[in-house]
This record gives C-alpha cells, structure tokens and sequence, in this order.
C-alpha cells in the first residue's frame, strides 16, 4: 500500500523555486547588459547557495545531502533497476549528481563573477584582490564556460523532469509543489515545522549577510 511522506521541507521547496527565477533573471540580465541587476541576481544565488550547504546538513532528512551521497555501486544498481528503495524516495542517483553538478557549477559562476573583470562594461566587486591576469581569465571562463555549462545543466535537468513524467509516469515537480510524496514503502519523513522553518530563516539571513560583508570589501 502507497505511503504518504512529507519529503521535501518548505525550505528546500522554496530554495530551489527562487533559484529557478535568479537563474532565470541571471540570463535575462546578462543578455540584455542589465549588469548591476546581473550582480544582485549573482549575491542572491550566492546567498541561496551558502544556505543550501547548511541546509544540507542541517535540513529536513531528504534534504542532508547524506541521504543522496551515492557510491559508484549504488548509481550502477539504479542503472540496472536494482536500487535500494529509499534511492526512490528523495533524490535518486542521477539527480543527486545532478543537484551536485549545478551546486558546482553555480558556485564558480559567482566566483568568477565577484572576481571578473571584462576590462569595458562591469568589475567584480572583489577583482581588486587578484591579478589583473586573472581578473580577466575568470570573466573568461564566466562567460565562454560557466554560462554555457549552466544552460546545459538547466536543459538536461528539464529534460530529465519531463522523461520520468512521460516514460515513466513519475511527476517529480508535484513534490517540489507540495512537498509530499507517495512511495511504496515505509520510509522516514522529513521534519517540516515551524521550528525547522525559523531555523531555516535564520540560516538564511545569516547567509544574505555574509554575502553582503563579503560583497562590502570590494566597497
């Protein structure tokens, strides 16, 4: 008989939404020269980001990222349809590496984009603490790498999302919604209070002030 879990947290759910409309709004901006919006989109990924680290250890249980830490054996026996099946309850291990590769991906466009220096339109506000050589190899890599890297991620990710809907019948966007999930098995829920929620809030601003300390030093 199918159980109802709560599987992803408010907070989880509400990171990743607001991640979607800052990348989003990240290639609007790049594209149409908008670049101070473009860096403000940037420091709220950056805070998005640092959140989600904590929240990945501290978060809801299918949030921590020790839940979706797979070894070599376990991606191969989800490849081969032999997964344990708590692997089918949060992420499995294809879209843990790929909520991975676009953790990295992200981080070294910020990077890159607080250290850049496109030497015409816009300065990191950090570039005046490296090289001028590298400055201009970070803006490089921001602009002919990491972007086009992003998009590829982004597509394969939508891409993804709509295979386990159509191939398989498995709507991964409903959980994302509603933050319940109906599996198969018992399994262990996510905490997802009013506790967990201001501590959440608290990581958050925590992290929205670092990265406004951080972006303060180029000041």
């Amino acid at each position: 008989m199918a159980t109802r879990i709560r599987v992803w947290d408010l907070p989880t759910r509400l990171f990743h939404w607001a991640l979607v409309v800052c990348v989003v709004m990240l290639v609007v901006t790049g594209y149409k020269g908008a670049l101070d919006w473009h860096a403000r989109f940037g420091y709220a990924v950056l805070t998005l980001l640092l959140f989600r680290i904590v929240w990945g250890i501290v978060g809801g249980h299918w949030s921590r990222f020790a839940t979706f830490f797979y070894s070599p054996r376990s991606v191969l026996a989800y490849l081969r349809g032999t997964a344990h099946p708590d692997h089918l309850v949060g992420h499995n291990p294809l879209g843990a590496g790929s909520v991975f590769a676009m953790l990295l991906v992200l981080l070294a466009q910020v990077a890159t984009g607080l250290v850049g220096d496109d030497d015409s339109s816009f300065t990191g506000p950090l570039n005046k603490f490296v090289a001028t050589s590298k400055g201009l190899a970070a803006t490089w890599y921001h602009k002919r790498i990491g972007q086009w890297l992003l998009l590829a991620l982004v597509v394969l990710h939508i891409g993804a999302v709509l295979y386990y809907l159509v191939k398989k019948d498995n709507n991964l966007v409903r959980p994302m919604l509603s933050g319940d999930k109906e599996v198969a098995h018992e399994a262990r829920s996510s905490r997802d209070d009013m506790a967990s929620r201001l501590v959440a809030a608290v990581i958050l601003a925590v992290c929205g002030g670092a990265v406004w300390w951080l972006v303060s030093l180029g000041g």
